[in-house]
């Protein structure tokens, strides 16, 4: 079953990034006006905390938003530290075309099922995800998003060092490996730590060799 929700789920989250790319959107952009539409004047703080990501990560949404002429950053009139979010004229009317974009997504997903069924099937999905904690209206994805950012975005002094140790790791394991199989093979000639009877042994084999 969990596998099935996700193969539809990865399916569908596919389909509706290939249909919204057509307005020159992203599923988190499409996300985020909903949002911001669906509670105008909310801050970028508000939006952080709904989304479960840090406060960095929702100003550079809102920037891409922003540079798109969709969304506009106003002085609060409850707190002047703080920016009221608002969808723009063009924000309303990209927001409208997306409706139209739900519909058709939800119509050829859905296709196999008639109208009863899907009402049947939206309210056994919403008992899942309301048993879950998922939050309504909010994708998980937006998460990663943020773990994404945070693990591409590291500094190079801290890649430099991390591949040096890596380095160091895997000389040093080669070094013990190739130790133990000279030991083993005794192609030295060496004696071995229990006796003269395995250095005489490993260097007439390397004699006859």
């Amino acid at each position: 079953m969990a596998f099935l929700l996700a193969q539809l789920g990865a399916h569908a989250s596919e389909r509706f990034s290939q249909r919204v790319e057509a307005l020159g959107l992203t599923p988190p952009d499409v996300g985020l006006l909903r949002m911001i539409a669906g509670q105008p004047g909310r801050s970028q703080q508000s939006l952080s905390v709904d989304l479960g990501v840090v406060p960095s990560r929702v100003v550079v949404l809102v920037d891409s938003l922003d540079h798109k002429g969709l969304v506009e950053r106003r002085p609060s009139e409850t707190d002047r530290r703080h920016h009221a979010l608002h969808l723009t004229a063009g924000g309303e009317q990209v927001l409208m075309e997306m409706r139209s974009v739900a519909s058709v997504h939800d119509d050829e997903i859905c296709a196999a099922l008639d109208p009863e069924e899907r009402s049947v099937l939206t309210s056994l999905l919403q008992r899942i995800a309301d048993e879950q904690g998922l939050v309504p209206g909010v994708h998980p994805g937006y998460r990663q998003l943020g773990t994404r950012r945070k693990s591409s975005g590291q500094r190079p002094a801290e890649g430099a060092a991390a591949a040096a140790n890596a380095g160091k790791d895997e000389d040093a394991g080669a070094n013990v490996g190739g130790a133990r199989q000279a030991s083993h093979a005794g192609g030295a000639g060496q004696p071995s730590p229990g006796g003269g009877k395995g250095g005489a042994a490993g260097a007439k084999r390397g004699a006859n060799a």
